[in-house]
């Protein structure tokens, strides 16, 4: 049954990719919406070349069979962090040809690595609808409050993120974080203060639904990605974000091992990077540039907002991707037997 459906799944890839001189597969949504203006149709119009673009929800098994059955009909695919790091380490991808790119210091450091190139700088943060909320959350103390702020608070059902989180709230400084999570007794310390707090969680598994579960009122607070709290400002919602505490990590493009258009996908990736392209593109979703370039050509006030301004970056913590290739396999796991008890 396994071959028949994965059989299904690349026939239904190739088709989509039939006439196209490259495939580009991102997460979807508004991100989606934002990189056709700021990336996909001003490539195709510069280049001449057809993109068919795809979305994904970051399931590595995709790629992964792709490339074990050489059947890779994928060119450029967006992905986090620590799923590169992971990939590139199992030869899931191309190698980057750095000539490819300007210097090295025209992007903020982890940009270009092995086997990526970063498009956007994010972050994860509380965000709350001030219209119901009148009081400001300021920090994961408070997200842990049920008697301050009662009711449910949602969180990404995944062990990233969420056990760094719970370890932050129960006074773990950010310096020592990984050290304490590396042990069986910290692991042990984050699941224990998620029990605080279980029965008052409510999972979100895709971007959209925090400020979704915010807007309906059932949730007094959540974790959420920087820019889709950016977007719905843009929208006219309330919703705002908490820099204290917030995580953040890049996003990169990169190329499954065996795609037939290697050259043409890296040309791609760069042009994404070029700080008039990212200039579109941070305006749109308020992600923070990966090119140091692009802050020159934005409004002061945007800057402000970016999760990469100074005063916003000073109280936020790098995810550490490197922990989480060695580990997040085995992390994962615990979490789903701990989330289905």
């Amino acid at each position: 049954m396994k071959h028949v459906v994965l059989s299904a799944l690349l026939v239904g890839l190739t088709c989509n990719a039939l006439g196209a001189d490259l495939t580009v597969v991102s997460f979807g949504g508004a991100s989606k919406a934002a990189q056709s203006k700021a990336f996909f149709k001003p490539f195709e119009q510069t280049t001449n070349k057809q993109l068919i673009v795809g979305e994904w929800n970051g399931e590595m098994g995709k790629i992964k069979a792709m490339v074990d059955t050489q059947s890779v009909v994928w060119d450029v695919v967006q992905i986090e962090g620590s799923e590169l790091m992971r990939g590139c380490e199992e030869g899931l991808f191309e190698k980057i040809d750095p000539s490819l790119f300007s210097g090295a210091a025209d992007y903020v450091p982890g940009t270009l690595t092995e086997c990526g190139a970063g498009v956007l700088a994010w972050s994860m943060v509380i965000t709350y609808d001030s219209n119901r909320l009148k009081v400001a959350p300021s920090g994961w103390g408070d997200f842990w409050d049920l008697q301050k702020y009662p009711g449910k608070r949602a969180l990404r059902k995944g062990a990233k993120y969420t056990l760094e989180i719970a370890l932050l709230a129960d006074g773990v400084a950010p310096d020592q974080l990984y050290k304490v999570l590396g042990t069986p007794e910290g692991v042990a310390r984050a699941f224990q203060k998620l029990d605080q707090i279980k029965k008052s969680i409510q999972w979100w598994e895709s971007g959209a639904q925090p400020l979704q579960f915010l807007a309906s009122g059932d949730v007094v607070m959540s974790t959420a990605y920087n820019g889709r709290v950016f977007a719905a400002q843009q929208e006219g919602a309330a919703m705002k974000p908490v820099w204290n505490g917030s995580l953040y990590s890049i996003d990169s493009w990169t190329i499954p091992k065996g795609s037939a258009n290697k050259r043409l996908a890296q040309e791609f990736m760069a042009f994404t990077l070029r700080p008039e392209q990212q200039k579109i593109h941070t305006e749109l979703l308020g992600y923070g540039s990966t090119n140091v370039k692009t802050n020159a050509l934005l409004s002061p006030d945007l800057v402000t907002q970016l999760n990469t301004a100074p005063q916003n970056m000073s109280a936020a913590f790098p995810l550490d991707l490197g922990f989480w290739a060695d580990h997040g396999e085995d992390l994962e796991e615990r979490f789903i037997v701990w989330a289905a008890k």
